[in-house]
């Protein structure tokens, strides 16, 4: 993709030779890119940091107890569920180290552009300022160029006027000489510093277009480089979703095989004590009690235990 040399290309006022406008305003863009690519990178190292405490509180859950008086196959499906839960927050884990890693490359990324555009742009101000002070010169040349011209055209005026005084025309005509001579030298440094400004003005042409394709390039890269780490971040969460409903699966296909009649029949019998009741309390009559002394005595042990 191409933007040179109609869109990217900024000179600033056409009228301004000193102007740096529009090279201000593509310095400010790729300053605000900058900027972007920080703000990216520290969102990430902080949603980074945000997986890791949830990761760790999630660990920690994992170790609690939970369905330990549990039997049989609910007990087995409550031992899968805490050791998933365990496996999910590793991935959490895993996750935050790989948003860690991602902001880093975002970070070297960054400042190897930071790097390259420092050189560029010391050169271009250099530049800009050799550039100045040339105008400036250039300027002062002319004004001094006009001045002396207007004095020529002055001593030329007073020796042409009609005078009688031989001594005071050699002094003016040696004034007006004297007049052509410096309006000759300021001439001379005039079209010296003009024809100096035009290749100092051609030198900072080269280099601006050469510096305005860098920055282009630079900037193609940084929207292309920022696009993919944003897409890489949010496939990174699309996986983690993946990852946690796989290990949540497997909870869910240990639930499968709970068997609630099982479950308690595994419980009876691990438990059982007896399967008969125990006899009801008889109402016993004192008086009616009594037997005759002849009678067997009832008998005195107790009854059998069926277990």
């Amino acid at each position: 993709m191409r933007l040179l040399p109609s869109s990217y290309l900024n000179y600033g006022d056409n009228s301004d030779l000193t102007c740096t406008g529009g090279y201000d305003a593509i310095i400010q863009y790729l300053n605000d890119g900058k900027r972007v690519c920080k703000e990216v990178e520290e969102f990430m190292k902080a949603r980074a940091s945000i997986e890791e405490k949830y990761a760790k509180d999630l660990l920690g859950l994992s170790k609690k107890v939970c369905g330990h008086n549990e039997m049989n196959s609910l007990k087995r499906s409550l031992d899968v569920f805490k050791l998933q839960t365990e496996h999910v927050s590793l991935s959490h884990l895993q996750l935050a180290q790989n948003m860690r890693d991602e902001a880093k490359k975002l970070e070297d990324f960054r400042e190897k552009q930071k790097e390259a555009r420092k050189k560029v742009e010391q050169q271009m101000d250099a530049l800009h300022k050799q550039k100045a002070s040339q105008f400036k010169k250039t300027m002062d040349s002319k004004k001094t160029y006009d001045q002396k011209c207007r004095d020529k055209e002055e001593a030329d005026q007073n020796m042409n006027r009609n005078t009688n005084n031989t001594k005071h025309m050699e002094k003016l005509y040696s004034k007006a000489q004297q007049a052509k001579q410096n309006a000759d030298e300021a001439d001379r440094l005039y079209q010296q510093n003009v024809a100096t400004m035009g290749k100092t003005r051609d030198d900072w042409m080269k280099e601006h277009i050469k510096a305005c394709e860098m920055f282009e390039k630079q900037s193609v890269e940084r929207i292309n480089f920022l696009r993919n780490t944003v897409w890489t971040h949010l496939n990174q969460l699309s996986q983690q979703c993946v990852t946690s409903d796989e290990l949540y699966e497997e909870v869910r296909k240990s639930l499968e095989q709970c068997n609630i009649q099982e479950d308690l029949e595994h419980f009876v019998n691990l438990r059982r004590t007896g399967d008969k009741p125990p006899a009801a309390v008889v109402y016993e009559n004192f008086y009616s009690g009594q037997k005759s002394p002849t009678a067997a005595p009832p008998s005195r042990l107790p009854p059998p235990i069926t277990r």
